[in-house]
């Protein structure tokens, strides 16, 4: 896809003058361009209201040191930010994440992504990001607890239940949202809506965990009707063995699906007719081991020291829930190429444009992560509802209404595909749904 839009082109144009080493937020917004480019066609509206100048532009960019102490009585340094990026739908939301590879422009870029996801959601939540380069991998509990109270010491002045509600992401789990917590309430007093994502016993939500890969299941089940199909027997790739891919693996299983492989960033683990659930549990959700570490007797069973986009495996479905841009042309087509029909995205951003284009021109099924990813972000929503009305629903209720939204997120690129003649182009479907939304509402807001 080209921009042919002469406001499309100047606004992007002018943004990469800007922002030129910032090459993820780049990325993600010329993707979203192409994609939304048949709508700004029909409404000189957007360019009179100069939304998309507004829209790629964050309200409010937060950068800070975080400041900490070793086990070793030594300072550490890191630097902290949190991208408040658009809240026309509401108080800003969306996840924190501590990895080396945290820079502005990876925030930037997810907390655009978020703001469009959430819009899909139909909740009223608003897109941000945040997090910092530090890399909680082999640091003691002790040291991750004295990162957390120092980087909760500097957020906490920018954040609050009804106005910015930070989560966890790759690296900030129950632990550290409970280490963040205790900071932000020894600072502030009592705030049960200002972190979500936190451990059940603190009045975080059941089922928070799971959503994520629970969420992108739900959204696959909606797919596969289409198609008239079901998950009985089909052969699913999934990347990742984190939260995500584990319980994605988990629901999949659960539906009669069969989970060929899952990886992490050294080695992949994969067998045609099924790996073993309970050992990537062992090994990834108990403990912080390696895949290389999965111990077995069936023959059939291989693990090799590269992606799992570079083996042929046969499968039907494919599901990336690693990180960004882990899928590049060439590993495209080789899923192509080993049967594979539905791609769905379980990560952000993890296909890259090239690969896209390959899902494309197979005719093959293929959803974005703001529209197949969008659970965790839906639960930690329902979270925040709880909290403001200080009950805690049961993991049942948490998961039927997780199952209604993910579902309404499919009608909705469903619908955009019947206005807008896209066949069967989630992908384009899910940027239309949430912009169009999005620009009403700034619209009807006037210049605020």
């Amino acid at each position: 896809m080209t921009m042919d839009n002469a406001y499309v082109k100047r606004v992007y144009n002018k943004l990469t003058e800007s922002n030129a080493h910032e090459t993820e937020f780049l990325q993600a917004v010329k993707e979203f361009f192409e994609a939304i480019e048949i709508v700004i066609d029909e409404d000189d509206n957007y360019e009179k209201h100069a939304i998309l100048e507004r829209l790629v532009e964050p309200e409010r960019i937060i950068s800070f040191q975080v400041p900490w102490l070793n086990d070793q009585g030594k300072i550490e340094v890191n630097r902290g930010y949190r991208v408040q990026f658009n809240s026309v739908n509401g108080p800003y939301k969306g996840g924190i994440r501590f990895h080396p590879t945290v820079t502005q422009s990876v925030l930037k870029f997810l907390a655009f992504e978020q703001t469009f996801k959430n819009s899909l959601t139909n909740l009223p939540i608003g897109g941000a990001k945040g997090g910092s380069d530090f890399d909680p991998k082999g640091r003691s509990d002790n040291e991750i607890m004295n990162f957390c109270y120092s980087f909760m010491t500097e957020l906490n002045k920018y954040i609050g239940s009804d106005y910015d509600v930070p989560s966890g992401d790759i690296g900030v789990g129950k632990r550290e949202i409970s280490f963040l917590y205790a900071m932000y309430k020894k600072l502030n007093g009592p705030h049960l809506g200002v972190l979500t994502g936190k451990p059940t016993d603190l009045f975080g939500s059941y089922g928070r965990t799971e959503a994520t890969g629970y969420g992108l299941i739900y959204f696959l089940n909606e797919m596969l009707a289409v198609a008239d199909q079901s998950l009985e027997g089909k052969k699913v790739i999934i990347s990742g063995s984190g939260n995500v891919a584990y319980y994605a693996a988990r629901k999949v299983q659960e539906l009669g699906g069969i989970v060929v492989s899952m990886s992490d960033s050294n080695s992949t683990v994969y067998n045609t007719n099924g790996i073993d659930l309970d050992q990537i549990e062992i090994l990834k959700i108990n403990s912080a081991n390696r895949i290389k570490n999965y111990h077995t007797s069936d023959k059939e069973t291989k693990i090799e020291e590269k992606s799992v986009w570079d083996i042929d495996i046969q499968a039907d479905i494919a599901l990336p829930c690693a990180t960004q841009n882990e899928i590049n042309e060439e590993q495209a087509k080789r899923l192509m190429n080993n049967g594979v029909k539905f791609v769905l995205e379980g990560a952000n951003m993890p296909s890259k444009p090239e690969a896209i284009k390959v899902f494309k021109e197979a005719d093959i099924y293929f959803a974005p992560g703001k529209a197949s990813n969008a659970g965790g972000v839906t639960v930690s929503a329902l979270e925040m509802s709880q909290n403001s009305m200080r009950l805690q629903w049961t993991t049942d209720k948490v998961d039927k209404e997780l199952k209604i939204i993910m579902q309404g997120i499919f009608e909705q690129c469903v619908k955009a595909c019947e206005d807008y003649n896209l066949g069967k182009d989630f992908a384009v479907a899910a940027d239309i749904a949430s912009f169009k939304k999005i620009a009403h509402q700034m619209i009807e807001m006037g210049m605020y």
